[in-house]
């Protein structure tokens, strides 16, 4: 089978992940258990697992000047991502606090940093869009650059996966050029103002979309065949940081393999639920033998 081509076009910071028993509430201090400094955002997140789970990957986006820039750059290039075409914004680089409850539940402030002055795409980043199988990207970055990148995919014939994540407005254009829409329950709001109940209403924006439900697992929705519900893969769950972004490499890898939507969202959950085994966003990653055993695993 050749290896699927994945470019990523999307954000890179740094994580400073801290665990407590329970999530504080507005202005309240807890004792936290501990603390890890981790490579993450979206972008690389995603970018690092697609290439974990058996593409070949490449990474554009922007770090900072800062200490945190070396640090992400080396982290993301280890992983065996192409970085050849990642920015050195002068600046700091951006940087996400996680704070991680007892059940496994987080939550999260970002800071953007360089990621918000990635913006006006080169022709070498437009073209390694365009040598790509497919274009996974997410809203951390300016929605002109994903537009701009989903366009040079459309002209080329690469498939477009949006994971419309966090939640914002995004442009009837760059909608207009996606294949395949990824959100979870508050993004799907967000865009259609209905609830998970009417994941059908997705299809008003795209052609196919896949509703992600956390434990409760997703549905995938195409305008040519009926809604099929995927259920979860049921682990202990340590961390849910980085589900979501394993989640859609995982689609965007095996869709790019050739496999039927179906199948491609039943291994995603599959993806998503070998990371939550783990604690941290990029190290939690699973690797592709990690994916198919729980894949295979009976239901």
């Amino acid at each position: 089978m050749p290896q699927t081509r994945v470019a990523v076009v999307g954000s890179a910071n740094m994580d400073l992940v801290g665990t407590a028993s329970a999530l504080p509430r507005p202005w309240e201090t807890v004792l936290g258990s501990d603390f890890v400094m981790l490579p993450g955002g979206k972008g690389a997140n995603q970018a690092v697992a697609a290439v974990r789970a058996g593409a070949s990957g490449v990474f554009l986006g922007a770090i900072g000047s800062d200490a945190f820039g070396v640090t992400l750059k080396a982290r993301i290039t280890a992983a065996g991502v192409d970085t050849g075409h990642l920015r050195v914004v002068y600046g700091p680089s951006g940087v996400a606090l996680v704070m991680v409850g007892g059940a496994g539940e987080h939550a999260i402030l970002v800071t953007p940093g360089a990621n918000d002055a990635f913006t006006g795409l080169t022709e070498g980043e437009l073209t390694a869009v365009r040598k790509a199988d497919v274009l996974v990207a997410q809203l951390e970055v300016p929605v002109e650059t994903v537009t701009a990148a989903a366009l040079a995919a459309r002209s080329a014939g690469t498939r477009v996966v949006l994971n419309a994540a966090p939640a914002r407005p995004v442009p009837a254009e760059l909608l207009a050029a996606t294949d395949l829409l990824v959100v979870n329950e508050t993004e799907a709001q967000a865009l259609t103002g209905r609830g998970s109940d009417e994941p059908a209403a997705l299809l008003e924006l795209v052609p196919r979309a896949v509703l992600t439900l956390g434990g409760a697992g997703a549905w995938y929705v195409a305008r040519d065949r009926p809604a099929v519900h995927v259920p979860a893969v049921k682990v202990d769950v340590v961390d849910s940081t980085a589900a979501g972004d394993a989640f859609t490499a995982a689609l965007a890898v095996a869709w790019g393999e050739g496999r039927d939507l179906v199948e491609a969202v039943h291994w995603a959950a599959a993806a998503g639920a070998a990371c939550v085994r783990k604690l941290g966003a990029s190290v939690a990653l699973p690797l592709r033998a990690e994916i198919d055993e729980l894949f295979s695993r009976p239901a």
